[in-house]
């Protein structure tokens, strides 16, 4: 891949000025100090020794910046803060060389990850291992759209359409309760099987998109239409900090919240966006009463799949917000669901974390594109898939 083909010159260009700078500067400082007249070099031809700083000063700042750049523009770790950090310190002394080590170290990682990730990837192209006998679909949860430019599921579809899947995307709005939601997706269903000609699809829903699809299943007529549903990180028996919010939040303040939602969505295309109706449908109440009245279907394939997240730093925003708020509610949470409500169907996993990271709500979606140490969520959804595959879906 160019970018990470870049992102390693670049690197190796850092490196180079870091240790020639270090050199040049233990060298300098040495002969500084061991002359009791200044800089021997100086002394012997003033001229000379202006000259060879100011070409050392040069190669320097050359080597530099085009290694900095090139590392700024291709590596994707860095992220604003690492790159806002640099800039901010890049001026101060000892302070720089410190930013610019992790710099490095944060390259070099990615580096390694990415060629990894790019060698097993190219072993197994000719396999084809997520190449299932019906589509992939995938659900996205509430607030948030499908988008082209802005993937709600990161690097994760390409990854699987590299490794043979068939993807579409649900393409329903970002607000809006579980009945309409879910009358949207069968719709949507219904169409792919049109435009396609295949008898059914594999759902993949995150979050509140796992809800949306069990009504589309069992409410819409879905279920001879889906041949299995996994759902990530679903609140099937809701959040009940949810419930203690909405209960708590003066109405005045709910309103004024949901007017302000609910206008921005329908200027990134949601129609009739109903902000206050995805929130009380995501409460436990709200949950346990559609549990009754929305039986699994035996045409369907049912499982499920939760993470936790461990500490609040572990979740960027607003994970890292609400963390502390669901545990005191939910227990050991993902960033915004406990760990009882994720189960569901006939097999349930629980991505147990290692070390103090963890894998937050986001991350079960690539939400910020990172490589976590212990868990590559690229793979777990090719694996995932792959086990569709094998199971003859």
């Amino acid at each position: 891949m160019k970018r990470i083909r870049n992102c390693r010159i670049g690197n190796i260009i850092l490196k180079i000025f870091l240790i020639s700078t270090l050199a040049f500067a233990c060298y300098y400082l040495r002969d500084l100090f061991q002359s009791p007249f200044g800089f021997s070099g100086f002394r012997d031809n003033p001229s000379i020794f202006v000259v060879k700083i100011l070409l050392i000063i040069t190669v320097e700042s050359i080597l530099f910046w085009i290694g900095i750049i090139l590392v700024y523009i291709n590596c994707r770790q860095l992220g604003v803060k690492w790159r806002a950090l640099g800039i901010f310190f890049g001026m101060v002394p000892i302070l720089n060389l410190i930013m610019l080590g992790k710099i490095i170290k944060t390259a070099d990682d990615e580096v390694r990850f990415e060629s990894a990730k790019m060698k097993i990837d190219a072993e197994r192209k000719a396999d084809k291992i997520c190449k299932t006998k019906y589509p992939i679909l995938l659900v996205h949860g509430v607030f948030f759209r499908d988008f082209e430019h802005l993937n709600y599921w990161g690097r994760v579809p390409q990854e699987l359409i590299d490794n043979g899947a068939t993807i579409f995307y649900g393409e329903h709005n970002s607000a809006a309760t579980v009945e309409k939601s879910g009358e949207e997706l069968a719709k949507r269903i219904k169409e792919i099987k049109a435009q396609t000609g295949c008898e059914k699809v594999n759902v993949i829903a995150h979050s509140k998109g796992g809800l949306d699809m069990r009504y589309a299943i069992s409410k819409c007529g879905a279920y001879e239409d889906v041949a299995s549903l996994t759902t990530i990180n679903t609140p099937h028996r809701g959040c009940e900090f949810a419930d203690y919010l909405l209960g708590k939040i003066p109405e005045a303040q709910k309103l004024a919240v949901a007017k302000a939602y609910n206008a921005g969505a329908a200027a990134l295309g949601d129609v009739d966006p109903d902000f206050i109706g995805a929130v009380t449908d995501l409460t436990h109440e709200a949950c346990e009463k559609r549990n009754e009245e929305l039986p699994d279907r035996e045409e369907v394939y049912y499982q499920s799949v939760g993470s936790i997240q461990t500490r609040p730093l572990a979740g960027r925003f607003p994970l890292n917000m609400s963390y502390l708020l669901v545990k005191f509610f939910d227990g050991k949470n993902d960033g915004l669901v406990g760990e009882k409500s994720f189960p569901w169907g006939s097999d349930f996993r629980m991505l147990v974390p290692k070390g103090r990271r963890g894998i937050s709500h986001g991350d079960m979606i690539d939400l910020n594109r990172e490589n976590i140490k212990d868990f590559d969520v690229r793979e777990f959804y090719v694996n995932l898939v792959e086990e569709l595959r094998l199971k003859g879906f």
